[in-house]
């Protein structure tokens, strides 16, 4: 029997674009089930397609992945530090939704997206952040 080793890296790297993949479909979903509902992503006059919430759930999800990488490489205890920054991150992408010129119901939209994305995402990275820099 032999035993197949995988690095942290490579590990982050396959599961995080898991999830990033995951995260993007599932904006993507909720975006157009909100259009769908009549409850159109428009912010100051400007409608949000579909395809841009999955653009940028894909963007920032892969500096998720990015961050992740680098933390495990040089800070002694990765995963904590990781999930303070992801969840401060995730309630701060939050103030630009409350404060956009948009109706209430794009701005409960936005919001959501943002925490449908870091509940795929963070949790997926997380587990698979070392507890401990070797």
């Amino acid at each position: 029997m032999s035993v197949i080793t995988v690095t942290p890296a490579k590990s982050l790297l396959t599961g995080g674009l898991t999830a990033v993949v995951a995260a993007t479909a599932a904006t993507s979903l909720l975006a157009a089930a909100a259009e769908f509902a009549g409850i159109g992503a428009v912010v100051g006059g400007a409608p949000i397609p579909v395809t841009g919430f999955a653009v940028l759930t894909a963007v920032f999800s892969t500096v998720g992945v990015v961050l992740a990488l680098v933390l495990a490489r040089t800070v002694g205890h990765p995963r904590a530090v990781f999930l303070r920054t992801t969840l401060a991150l995730t309630a701060l992408s939050l103030v630009p939704d409350v404060l956009a010129d948009a109706p209430a119901s794009t701005k409960v939209l936005l919001m959501l997206a943002h925490v449908v994305a870091a509940a795929i995402v963070i949790p997926a990275l997380a587990r698979r952040t070392p507890a401990a820099r070797a």
